[in-house]
């Protein structure tokens, strides 16, 4: 599929997660397989455009292409002031969140809360799409709640805005992450449409997303929660498309390689003190399917240095290659 001048290939893409998909992430999960990785949305007040925050998010410095910045806010002029703002710095990709359903995006009307507006959708999506020089993005949910599901109504309100791609989670926001996607509304987004749709909710495997492709009709398919700690989904779930065949998860001695890779991108690019911080919930996702998970996070959480995290996570998953219970000390 192509948004504006770009292919992306494949057809698999991380979805933007607030305080997930920073760039050490981004990068792991391109090189693993996915065809495009969107960055946590930064936010449209540009009183917050220079704090440390917004300046690490902000960075795209030797990102592959393309590179897709997503955006939130509810302001017409603020969101194309920021859509402009981050062209400048290094955006080739505007993309618009109206699918976060977190209370405190959907408490100032942002995020989900605006498909309860379609009038204020349109004044947003026209905005950015004329102030962006590059090519604009919108991601929604398929409603507000079970009563007001208006998906189709957003979708062409943006197409007819000018918006190149849409991406649709299959829950309305009162939903949340709970119970099951639904995709029969996506399918019907994509039968209307004209511009790439792309599929989004509970993509946990290649089958799976060789279903919701199915069921949809739709151009890609995009992974959120799922990928944490298993970035190498992404890579799997192509491989199935492409050929049919399910690759095996990695062993061991190769998770523990991306996973103490990971930990060093984040030190580097958040510095110790932050980056020790940051990486607990990565290592937290990445022993989540193992019985002494609860153990090792207690312990991990603790450690205060990257070197001391380093070596704790290393003797870990080294026990567990050598078949043996990891020995966890009290402290660290």
């Amino acid at each position: 599929m192509r948004i504006g001048p770009y292919t992306i290939a494949p057809n698999v893409m991380l979805a933007p997660m607030a305080g997930v998909t920073d760039k050490p992430f981004r990068l792991l999960c391109k090189r693993m397989g996915a065809g495009l990785a969107v960055s946590e949305m930064t936010i449209s007040d540009p009183r917050f455009w220079n704090t440390t925050k917004s300046r690490t998010r902000m960075d795209h410095a030797g990102e592959p292409d393309p590179v897709s910045v997503q955006i939130a806010g509810t302001d017409p002029a603020a969101l194309a002031d920021a859509a402009r703002f981050n062209v400048d710095h290094g955006a080739q990709i505007i993309d618009i969140n109206m699918g976060c359903p977190a209370k405190k995006v959907c408490n100032v009307l942002a995020g989900s809360a605006l498909m309860r507006d379609p009038q204020l959708v349109a004044r947003i999506v026209s905005a950015v799409v004329a102030a962006a020089s590059v090519p604009v993005t919108l991601k929604i949910r398929t409603g507000w709640d079970a009563e007001h599901i208006n998906a189709l109504q957003i979708a062409r309100i943006a197409e007819d805005a000018g918006i190149q791609a849409l991406a649709i989670h299959g829950r309305t926001r009162d939903q949340h992450y709970a119970g099951s996607a639904e995709y029969a509304t996506i399918a019907q987004v994509k039968a209307a449409l004209r511009i790439p749709v792309i599929a989004n909710g509970d993509i946990d495997s290649p089958q799976k997303a060789a279903f919701v492709l199915q069921h949809t009709a739709a151009d890609a398919v995009m992974v959120g929660r799922a990928a944490q700690g298993r970035p190498w989904l992404l890579g799997q779930i192509a491989h199935y498309l492409k050929t049919g065949e399910a690759l095996p998860d990695p062993a061991l001695p190769s998770v523990r390689d991306t996973l103490i890779a990971h930990l060093h991108a984040l030190h580097a690019h958040y510095g110790e003190e932050m980056g020790v911080r940051i990486a607990r919930k990565h290592l937290g996702w990445y022993a989540k399917d193992r019985p002494e998970n609860a153990a090792f996070r207690a312990v991990v959480n603790r450690a205060q240095t990257a070197d001391a995290q380093l070596q704790l996570t290393c003797d870990y998953f080294d026990a567990l290659i050598a078949g043996v219970s990891p020995e966890l000390p009290v402290a660290a």
